[in-house]
């Protein structure tokens, strides 16, 4: 079992890597055309836009590991069943879960390796790819602020910005947070707000100082705030952290920030369980795809269609899946784990009766 073992890992990574390469490539393909144009028509140098494709590279990458997992499963388990080998092992006496378990184990360590990427590499990576584009944004006058995003103010103060009005600069769902020199929050929410000359005015909100224990101890509203800062607004731009530029410790934290300030972080709340979610996903196809394999007996071309329809129908229910969870149809994490849960029962309830197709 141990020679089959490294055959079939062999039948395995060859499909692996080479789906890996290809779905980078391809997809840095397309990237590339839309950088391009920085050069001609943003008249950008070409080695700042080299640097933004090569930090690209991690989270592309990172992307295309659970589909060539799933490509990689359903292509060496169809070859054994196209060459009739998986039958013969089969007839031995050997279950099918056993055969197939050099498969389970790649899925895991893929897994392992998408997660640890994901946290590590790809969020600084995104970061620095960010950071070049608002730099290029903001010299056209652009407003240097984006929606959506959190970032660190100087001070120990945090801010985050639901939306930005791009042609009047309006701020609107502002959230500040900061300590004092007790280490005890004080939060300031405004509906409104602009960023001009190293002051932030805030429209329409509440400021409220928080005890030790996170209950409000003071509260009050205002009509107008001013929050003054010795920063420029350009050094924002190194500050913003939109979701995929940070790992889910961060996210967390930020989060936890902004839910005691009252804000509704809800589509965060799914983000951070989905950045627990998708890793796995690698694990899952391989579980999934593993038994489907035998039902193929054209091969590679049976592996390459099948992969094509699982791919479609498991990003659409993720889709669906995040949107009932943003819109409070579902818990954060039931919908960042909804799609994973019912692949790998799937799978396992294949696997399961998977020796009684023969």
């Amino acid at each position: 079992m141990r020679i089959f073992d490294r055959y079939l890992t062999r039948e395995f990574i060859g499909p692996f890597l080479f789906c890996v390469s290809g779905f980078t490539v391809v997809l840095l393909s397309g990237l590339l055309f839309q950088l391009t144009d920085l050069i001609f028509v943003n008249e950008v140098a070409v080695f700042t836009v080299g640097k933004m494709l090569l930090y690209r590279i991690p989270g592309t990458a990172v992307m295309t590991l659970p589909i060539a997992t799933l490509f990689a499963t359903l292509l060496a388990i169809g070859r054994l069943v196209q060459d009739n080998e998986m039958t013969v092992l089969r007839g031995s006496g050997v279950s099918f879960p056993r055969l197939i378990m050099p498969i389970l184990i790649l899925g895991m360590l893929v897994s392992g390796l998408t997660f640890w990427a994901s946290e590590e590499i790809v969020p600084r990576a995104n970061h620095e790819f960010e950071t070049i584009l608002r730099q290029i944004v903001f010299s056209e006058g652009v407003p240097v602020v984006e929606e959506n995003v959190f970032f660190h103010g100087g001070d120990d103060r945090y801010f985050y910005i639901g939306e930005v009005q791009t042609k009047t600069n309006e701020l609107k769902k502002i959230l500040v947070y900061e300590l004092d020199d007790r280490n005890y929050p004080s939060i300031i929410s405004a509906k409104t707000g602009i960023f001009q000359d190293h002051t932030w005015v805030l429209f329409d909100g509440i400021y409220q100082e928080l005890d030790e224990e996170g209950f409000v101890q003071f509260e009050s509203r205002f009509q107008r705030m001013e929050i003054i800062t010795e920063q420029e607004g350009e050094i924002y731009l190194g500050n913003q952290r939109s979701v995929d530029e940070m790992s889910s410790k961060e996210l967390a934290e930020y989060i936890e920030r902004f839910q005691r300030g009252g804000l509704k972080v809800r589509s965060l709340v799914v983000d951070y369980h989905m950045k627990l979610a998708m890793p796995v996903a690698c694990f899952v196809f391989a579980l999934f795809a593993a038994p489907l394999a035998l039902l193929g007996k054209g091969g590679r071309s049976f592996g390459v269609v099948m992969s094509l329809i699982i791919l479609l129908f498991y990003y659409v229910a993720i889709s669906v899946s995040r949107s009932l969870g943003v819109n409070e149809v579902l818990p954060p994490v039931a919908a960042a784990w909804l799609v994973n849960a019912l692949f790998a029962i799937s799978g396992f309830i294949f696997l399961v009766r998977s020796d009684g197709l023969r």
